[in-house]
């Protein structure tokens, strides 16, 4: 009997979340019996309701994939090492990272600041994001050779970072995920 009972509620709970649900969206109205327009022309109360609820601004458009071309040109910019790296790999092995970072121009920070414009900006001086002292104060300028120390074990380059990652053992690994950041951080050349 009580099994019965407690489905019982169950079941309404579920139908409640679903009428507020589609209530919300403007699927659907407990206000009018029969959603029909009134006899004067006029709209449901539904349709009513979902033509005032304001709308969220429109997220502006992804950019357009690099060419070949433009990936060539930004991985010219890095050290010969990196020019070479394949980029697949990079992506796939920055699959963990973006667990705490985003990427794009504009995007928010995460657990982890944003990475536009990684390349040439001064360690800690992301704004609105809260760095570690030790990273604030830590005094170089992100390049390559300086990500590549940084992500092989960031703790043991600044002890008390707050970075929880552990670090990427593989030097190849990391040569791809640098070059790999390089064309998604980085604005594109005009070719």
């Amino acid at each position: 009997m009580m099994f019965g009972k407690v489905a019982r509620i169950a079941g309404l709970a579920v139908a409640g979340v679903a009428m507020v649900t589609l209530a919300g969206c403007g699927g659907g109205s407990s206000s009018s019996s029969s959603g029909a327009a009134s006899s004067s022309g006029g709209s449901s109360s539904s349709e009513a309701s979902a033509s005032s609820t304001p709308t969220a601004p429109a997220t502006p458009p992804a950019p357009p994939p690099l060419t070949d071309a433009q990936k060539k040109e930004l991985l010219s910019q890095l050290p010969a090492a990196y020019q070479n790296a394949d980029l697949s790999n990079g992506e796939a092995k920055f699959a963990v990272c973006r667990t705490c970072h985003t990427t794009a121009q504009g995007a928010g920070d995460m657990i982890g600041p944003n990475l536009w414009g990684i390349f040439g900006r001064k360690a800690g001086s992301e704004p609105g994001f809260s760095y570690s002292d030790a990273l604030k104060n830590a005094g170089w300028t992100w390049d390559a050779d300086r990500i590549n120390t940084w992500i092989t074990n960031p703790h043991a380059v600044l002890p008390d970072t707050k970075m929880s990652f552990v670090g990427v053992p593989d030097a190849n690994d990391r040569r791809d995920i640098i070059a790999y950041l390089k064309t998604q951080t980085s604005p594109p050349p005009a070719s």
